[in-house]
């Protein structure tokens, strides 16, 4: 036989019956450069890829895959080992898509490379990229019967060209929600197999916003699968669900799951068992050719991310609403809620009034910052100072501790002097410790900006800096601080002021969902936590929620989260508190941020010391003791 009839007969040749697990069971090597356990790949391992994997098999009818996975659960091997099992078994033309070009990129160099080459039945198909003329680049796979292409999800030339039998969408929530204004990148890449009856499409992520995540979207869409597994007790099959893992009060090591059937509770020894044990159960009938799973990090395998790590970072988390977002999309697998304020009212706020007094300081206090926004500019209408004193502690449980509105021009000198009252005032604990402010951070985006930076000026040495909204999002709480005064040659003064920017969106993530999900922890705690005096009224509520949070899609097409104001309602209140945090991380640029509440603690206690020898001095010579800031 020569070789043209071999290679027609070749080419004809029907696929051999086999699944892409059974593939990857045979032939697939894992690298020592991308997995923590090189080595031949075993589907037993992760038993809960099996079935993923295999309706991406040749034979399966089904179409479209969606895998909402939470991380350090296997699914990007899953999609390597079918794009393994289409290299070598079922070639094809292919389309791999990351959220952008880099990633892309990146992918192609850490994982793919490796794969295609520390597997042997790969690195026959595929030459390496170094050879001349090997049809291997970064972006570009060529193999006898096809292709795979690499590009980004905010490349709209790369995913509108070449028709492509097989499709892989790789952290889709990730991807823009509009790509060069050509539509929704997921549906420009899923139109490219349209001409091909055996398709095959992919997506995974892990999910992010409610509402807004379209591997949920897509999940929601498909027969909904969970993967069910039985108890080791009773044989009940559930599957496993983040309120059943037990534990004692502050002890993550404790940890254990509760059967809903008979109560009985195991440890994750038997995770290995009850994995394998273990089978996808659709739970809503879904259109026929879209699968969905759904899997959360208690799956994780025994040796890879423990029932008892995740019940730590869970009491890490709970505390911190950006930390506990993190831990509910990569851990638990499960949307987001972004609108805070759609769950925070005023009259639910008003609950958490506590019996202590504006302007007595509560004892756990061991720093004060005080936020200032200006009002009014050349008419005399609503000129004034709104001004809130905040106090913060360990682990930036917060109290508020007072809040005025100082009428007057901030043109004119008089609503400053006002101001300066509250600037060099003691302000008293309950046990008699007298304070003063560390930092005080004014607005000076306004129409008053030269007043704004005179006071500052004038003030440096108390702490006082002038502060600016940053127009981008995802900035720091608050930046470095730029000099603003220059003289006749254009050249800034050494004593001039600085003007600090402040990541506005950034902090009111942070507040508002400390907001929305502080409570105490089980060991007494209570991080991030925001106390508000027995005189906080309903108004001021209002003021403070009088933003809410949207997704909107930004020019380069993502969808990003954005703070707007809510028509009709004043929002002093919430832009106080923005820059009264914003001065405590002011001080976080000052001191080690591990360390600045032990050092508060002994500047306290030093304060007491010299308060009281002041006091001795004092009645042996007859004057009062002057205070002297520290700034």
């Amino acid at each position: 036989m020569n070789a043209w009839t071999e290679g027609f007969l070749d080419g004809i040749k029907p696929e051999q019956p086999l699944t892409v697990s059974q593939w990857a069971d045979e032939y697939r090597i894992l690298s020592s450069k991308a997995s923590a356990e090189p080595g031949k790949f075993r589907t037993d391992r992760t038993p809960y890829l099996k079935e993923p994997m295999d309706c991406l098999s040749t034979e399966s009818p089904i179409q479209r895959v969606v895998m909402m996975f939470a991380a350090q659960t296997g699914k990007t091997e899953c999609m390597n080992n079918w794009l393994g099992y289409c290299v070598a078994h079922a070639p094809g033309p292919m389309l791999l898509v990351q959220p952008t070009v880099e990633m892309a990129k990146r992918l192609s160099k850490q994982r793919l490379e490796s794969m295609l080459q520390e597997t042997p039945c790969l690195a026959e198909k595929i030459a390496p990229a170094r050879s001349r003329d090997s049809g291997n680049t970064m972006m570009q796979k060529e193999f006898p019967g096809g292709m795979m292409l690499l590009t980004g999800g905010n490349s709209a030339t790369g995913l509108r060209s070449t028709p492509c039998r097989y499709i892989g969408l790789d952290e889709v929530d990730a991807f823009p929600g509009d790509v060069d204004g050509e539509g929704d990148p997921c549906a420009l890449a899923e139109k490219r197999a349209t001409t091909f009856a055996r398709r095959k499409v992919l997506l995974t992520s892990t999910p992010t916003v409610r509402d807004f995540s379209r591997i949920e979207t897509e999940y929601l869409r498909s027969d909904q699968r969970k993967y069910f597994v039985p108890c080791p007790h009773c044989g009940a099959f559930e599957y496993l669900k983040w309120p059943q893992l037990k534990w004692q009060k502050g002890d993550a090591s404790s940890v254990e799951y509760e059967c809903e059937h008979c109560g009985e509770r195991f440890s994750e020894i038997h995770k290995s068992t009850i994995l394998r044990k273990g089978e996808w159960r659709a739970t809503s009938k879904g259109d026929g050719r879209t699968a969905g799973f759904h899997l959360s990090g208690l799956y994780s395998p025994l040796g890879w991310f423990s029932w008892e790590e995740m019940a730590g970072e869970w009491l890490r988390a709970k505390g911190d609403a950006p930390a506990l977002k993190t831990f509910i999309n990569t851990r638990l697998s499960e949307t987001w809620e972004e609108n805070y304020v759609s769950k925070i009212s005023a009259e639910g706020l008003m609950k958490r009034v506590e019996p202590y007094l504006p302007g007595v300081i509560p004892n756990d206090v061991l720093i004060l910052t005080m936020g200032v926004d200006v009002q009014g500019g050349g008419g005399t209408e609503g000129q004034r100072l709104s001004v809130s004193i905040w106090g913060w502690s360990t682990g930036e449980e917060a109290w508020l501790c007072d809040h005025q509105t100082l009428a007057g021009d901030p043109h004119q000198g008089e609503v400053w002097k006002a101001l300066d009252v509250l600037l060099t005032s003691d302000w008293v604990k309950e046990d008699g410790t007298k304070m003063k402010i560390e930092v005080t951070c004014i607005d000076s985006g306004g129409l008053a900006t030269m007043p704004v930076y005179q006071y500052c000026r004038e003030r440096q040495a108390l702490g006082v800096v002038p502060v600016k909204g940053a127009s981008t999002r995802g900035k720091p709480p608050i930046g470095k601080g730029s000099r603003q005064d220059i003289n006749f040659k254009g050249k800034t003064l050494k004593k001039g002021v600085s003007l600090y920017m402040v990541g506005t969106d950034t902090i009111k993530d942070c507040l508002m969902g400390r907001l929305k999900h502080n409570v105490k922890n089980e060991d007494g705690s209570s991080p991030g936590y925001m106390h508000f005096h027995a005189q906080t009224d309903e108004s001021y509520f209002r003021e403070l929620t009088s933003e809410q949070q949207i997704l909107k899609t930004n020019r380069s097409g993502f969808n990003v989260p954005t703070w707007i104001k809510k028509a009709g309602v004043p929002s002093e209140r919430l832009d106080e508190l923005v820059y009264a945090y914003a001065g405590l991380n002011l001080l976080y640029q000052r001191h080690p941020r591990a360390k600045i509440w032990e050092i508060y603690t002994k500047k306290l206690l030093n304060s007491v010391i010299n308060t009281q020898q002041k006091r001795v001095s004092s009645k042996k010579s007859g004057k009062s003791p002057d205070y002297v800031n520290s700034w």
